[in-house]
């Protein structure tokens, strides 16, 4: 049984994590945290810190602004960890680099199998394009969502830099009346409203064509899935920075 101390037990992801995991034969939520107080199956705390409950793997899902104090707590206890909390900072992301030579860090901008898929994907289509097509990024989000652009858009923006020769410049949307829009610019674009779930969309734009790839979270259950099997995934690695291509690669 893998015993999981859950990170952002409380919030709209760990209460979606709780049920997924209470469906799961081999894994169990033993232990909760969440800066609001609140009651659980499990021993609950207000501050990682305090939980003495023995766990196997940390998911978690907070805010950026607690993920310094569980890195700091995975690195003492020896603890895998995945975080999968999203606006990081550079220093932020930089203490996730020095925790994975003290422990196993799983960190992904996205938890959801088809949104790496797609990153994959558009890494061996870029190449092919560049040349000719204008590359832009619209992502799309419920009304609640706190930071801008999503990790996910930039993790998408990300894997087009990777493959093209001449690295892009991010243009966080498009305003003025006298753009040139020129090739070496990559466009990212946000819509914040209702309760979408999370939406993608990547467009090459190209002499009298376009292509469009395109992910639509459903629910928040994929991203809850992602988790579990990054956490049974980093379950058996000792030190190291781990992703969801990384998964997707050992499977």
């Amino acid at each position: 049984m893998i015993d999981i101390l859950l990170s952002g037990a409380n919030g709209r992801m760990g209460r979606v994590l709780q049920t997924m995991i209470a469906q799961q034969l081999t894994m169990q939520v033993v232990a909760g945290v969440d800066r609001e107080a609140f009651e659980a199956d499990f021993p609950t705390y207000q501050t990682i810190a305090d939980c003495q409950v023995a766990v196997d793997v940390i998911i978690d899902f907070s805010h950026y602004t607690a993920v310094p104090a569980i890195l700091e707590y995975a690195v003492e206890k020896k603890i895998p960890v995945v975080i999968a909390t999203t606006g990081l900072t550079d220093e932020v992301k930089t203490q996730l680099f020095a925790a994975s030579e003290k422990t196993a860090v799983f960190f992904s901008a996205n938890m959801s199998l088809g949104i790496n898929l797609l990153a994959k994907a558009i890494r061996e289509i870029t190449p092919v394009l560049e040349d000719e097509f204008n590359i832009e990024i619209v992502e799309k989000h419920h009304n609640q969502k706190k930071d801008s652009p999503s990790g996910t858009a930039l993790l998408l923006a990300d894997a087009v830099n990777d493959a093209v020769s001449t690295k892009k410049t991010y243009i966080y949307g498009r305003h003025g009346n006298d753009l040139e829009n020129p090739l070496s610019e990559l466009g990212i674009h946000a819509v914040r409203g209702g309760t979408i779930p999370g939406e993608h969309t990547v467009i090459y734009a190209g002499p009298d064509e376009v292509i469009e790839l395109n992910h639509l979270a459903l629910s928040r259950n994929i991203f809850a899935s992602g988790a579990v099997k990054a956490a049974k995934y980093i379950r058996t690695k000792n030190t190291g920075l781990y992703n969801m291509e990384k998964l997707i690669d050992e499977k």
